[in-house]
């Protein structure tokens, strides 16, 4: 016999145990696709115009943010590699030139809004270059000891701390965010490493930037839940993350995951929105990682849970290059003809986004955690909502998996997108009906019935 049925849900773990009710997000955001580009590496040309180009392609794979990694001038001074790091910022009032001119950028949002898409820019609040214009105020700067400007951290050495005790610091940072948004009609920021600067800096910085954009959102690279009170919309879910890697890579079983989920769901504020990502600039491609089947997998996982799913730079052709480090400070480009060796990649992650829009569910539904044969290789569970319930059941291994999944009332039809890989194709597939499912190595499920 399986076990008894987990029956925690978001609204309800988070009801019973976190400290406040998250703010409330503009829909655009929760039913969200998220795209980060990394400028210098998308197109041949590496700049904004190769990004503008691209924009059907992108809102044809379900996209409707486009955020674009620091668009910034860099510092020279102690870069790393060869062209130094985009979080290494020389201006934060001037575009970088190798991407083009600020009316590039310009044209580039315009084209975005024409599309019904959103623009973010990446904010890193916390440091700058060493040659940086802000060098100018040395008392904006941490100090040591002996009066030595010093980096957020030792291994960090091509940026300098930040000090947001400084009052004139967090005026002028704050003056400079409201200028993107007033002068280039920016949507929203990702800001970079945003638990190294004081909680209070953002809550007053959102107040402003409300002022010229009531529903300007901000994204942290953070997991703190406190920051989603007052000053940010959705924050990154690292450790979900970090439990799906381990998952992946067989470093822990799959229930590792709705072990992680259900600490989060009891530390953050009810109805709290993340991000949710198997890739980023800052860590190996998951499919170099673990394998293209196997960072399909976490994509289904990504987009069907509740949250915003994220594609980062490529995902969509299978791309393996790297842009963490030391790829961070070098340019290489997308291999976009991986999409030639990989045609199954791009088909795959459009009908994840079709699916996420056609059942609301899936962005609005809570989250019930469901028992299966085999939990330490395969995940259930269940999104209800919106007169729907929708059961995913995805298999994070290399084995195939038959078994029950103990999914409740009956009535339940498959709508597994039929481009679904790196199973078996639609017409060989067995049919299934709930509670027995029958997944192919890395292969997904998902399942619906109308509520009444």
């Amino acid at each position: 016999m399986l076990a008894l049925l987990f029956t925690s849900t978001l609204a309800g773990v988070a009801a019973a145990d976190s400290p406040a009710v998250a703010r409330a997000v503009p829909d655009w955001l929760r039913d969200g696709l998220i795209y980060e580009v990394f400028p210098r590496a998308f197109s041949e040309r590496g700049d904004f115009n190769g990004v503008t180009a691209q924009l059907d392609r992108l809102k044809d794979l379900g996209v409707n943010v486009v955020w674009l990694m620091p668009i910034h001038p860099m510092g020279k001074e102690k870069a790393k590699g060869t062209l130094g790091s985009p979080y290494a910022v020389r201006d934060f009032d001037a575009t970088n030139p190798d991407y083009g001119t600020p009316d590039d950028l310009k044209k580039l949002v315009a084209a975005a809004h024409k599309r019904g898409m959103k623009v973010f820019i990446d904010i890193v609040a916390n440091h700058t270059a060493w040659d940086s214009v802000l060098m100018r105020h040395p008392d904006w700067y941490t100090h040591d000891a002996k009066g030595k400007i010093i980096p957020p951290n030792p291994d960090w050495v091509d940026v300098a701390d930040l000090d947001y005790a400084n009052s004139a610091l967090r005026d002028y940072m704050k003056a400079m965010m409201v200028r993107w948004v007033r002068d280039f009609g920016i949507d929203g920021f990702r800001c970079d490493y945003a638990a190294g600067v004081p909680r209070d800096f953002w809550e007053s910085a959102r107040l402003d930037l409300e002022k010229v954009r009531p529903d300007i959102v901000m994204l942290a690279e953070a997991d703190d839940p406190d920051l989603l009170k007052r000053a940010f919309d959705i924050d990154y879910a690292w450790d979900f993350y970090h439990a799906t890697s381990d998952a992946l890579a067989g470093r822990a079983p799959a229930s590792v995951i709705r072990d992680t989920w259900k600490q989060a769901a009891a530390k953050y504020p009810r109805g709290a929105l993340r991000l949710r990502f198997s890739d980023n600039h800052d860590q190996l491609r998951a499919t170099a990682a673990a394998g293209l089947p196997a960072a399909l997998a976490a994509s289904a996982l990504m987009y069907t849970l509740d949250g915003v799913p994220l594609l980062y730079n490529g995902m969509e052709v299978g791309d393996t290059t790297e842009s963490a480090a030391p790829a961070l400070f070098e340019k290489l480009p997308i291999l976009w003809n991986m999409e030639e060796r990989r045609p199954q990649v791009a088909p795959y992650y459009r009908a994840l986004a079709a699916l996420r829009r056609a059942h609301p569910a899936l962005t609005r539904g809570d989250v019930r955690w469901l028992h299966n044969a085999d939990e330490s290789r395969v995940v259930s569970f269940e999104r209800s909502g919106r007169g729907e319930s929708v059961v995913v059941v995805v298999n994070l291994s290399s084995t195939g998996f038959s078994g029950l999944v103990e999914a409740g009332a009956g009535g339940y039809s498959d709508i597994t997108p039929v481009v679904a890989a790196p199973g078996p194709a639609a017409a060989q597939r067995p049919t299934v009906t709930l509670p027995a499912v029958f997944l192919a190595p890395w292969e997904y499920r998902v399942f619906r019935r109308v509520l009444p």
